[in-house]
């Protein structure tokens, strides 16, 4: 059995980490409310541009858009990787990692290849780790991420479609669905996959000023956008909820194993009374 004095030494580091974990996971709670206004005030406005988009793909058929066109043959398949910063947000990241990594292997099963681009340390880490290629990589994006730090990295990969470098577009992050639950996911940008409002038998017109390319070429960019920075701050969400979770769990293990130390120091202690009582009866006794 440890020592008294070890066994203190464990007690008070334990406690000291316990302090450190209690504070993140309050912290965590504060920011995930804010985090959570901001991303479902641009939630009406993701939706919306998803539905004019499926209006917009109906209404002028004679014109298609580099982005509405799917590639005869995937050669290669790009990613837009959504990730966090920093750690301590439990298996948040390894999760989405998982997922996507799975899907890779599907693709490079039909022969294609892969490319990147990365939001966040983590993803730009762990890929340039597992030696895949990173077309382009922003971090350090805040609690309040803006659109024009996201522009350029969104650019690298929209222009790779342009000019079919790329043939496959998805974006990769986690969907924040409640407080205890997030969820890891693959959606396909480019090319734009169909709405559900695109099933619908109406059929859409637009009068296009100065004219239908250039229009479009607008709107799609500024639709493709929208859905990244939606993706950024679910997955921010997401991130302070998971952290939250993992340093209650990490304090709650904390108080227990203190309250275990504590049971073994208790016995220990008595165990050290008890020899020491005893040595003095036998000392007495051969007197």
């Amino acid at each position: 059995m440890a020592g008294g004095k070890e066994i203190t030494s464990k007690i008070k580091s334990i406690e000291n980490t316990k302090k450190v974990t209690s504070a993140l996971e309050m912290v965590s709670a504060s920011k995930i409310r804010k985090s959570q206004a901001l991303m479902r005030a641009t939630r009406p406005y993701s939706q919306m541009m998803r539905r004019m988009i499926g209006h917009l793909g109906k209404a002028n058929p004679e014109y298609r858009h580099p982005f509405t066109i799917q590639h005869d043959e995937v050669k290669k398949v790009g990613y837009i990787i959504v990730s966090t910063d920093r750690g301590l947000c439990g298996g948040l990241n390894n999760n989405l990692f998982k997922l996507v990594l799975k899907n890779m292997s599907e693709w490079k099963g039909k022969g294609a290849e892969i490319s990147v681009v990365t939001l966040g340390k983590k993803a730009s880490s762990y890929f340039r780790n597992i030696r895949v290629e990173i077309k382009a990589h922003a971090s350090n994006l805040g609690e309040k991420p803006q659109i024009n730090d996201l522009i350029g990295v969104m650019t690298t990969m929209l222009n790779a479609y342009r000019d079919k470098e790329v043939d496959r577009v998805y974006i990769v992050y986690n969907d924040f669905i409640n407080t205890m639950a997030q969820k890891p996911t693959v959606e396909q940008l480019l090319p734009l996959p169909p709405t559900d409002d695109e099933h619908i038998g109406d059929v859409w017109d637009y009068i296009y000023e100065p004219d239908a390319e250039s229009l479009l070429d607008s709107v799609l960019t500024r639709y493709i956008e929208a859905l990244v920075y939606q993706a950024v701050l679910e997955n921010l969400a997401s991130e302070h909820a998971a952290r939250m979770i993992a340093m209650k769990s990490a304090t709650d293990n904390a108080t227990d194993l203190i309250a275990e130390l504590k049971l073994v120091f208790n016995k220990a202690r008595q165990a050290a009374i008890t020899q020491e009582i005893s040595e003095i009866v036998s000392g007495a006794a051969a007197v």
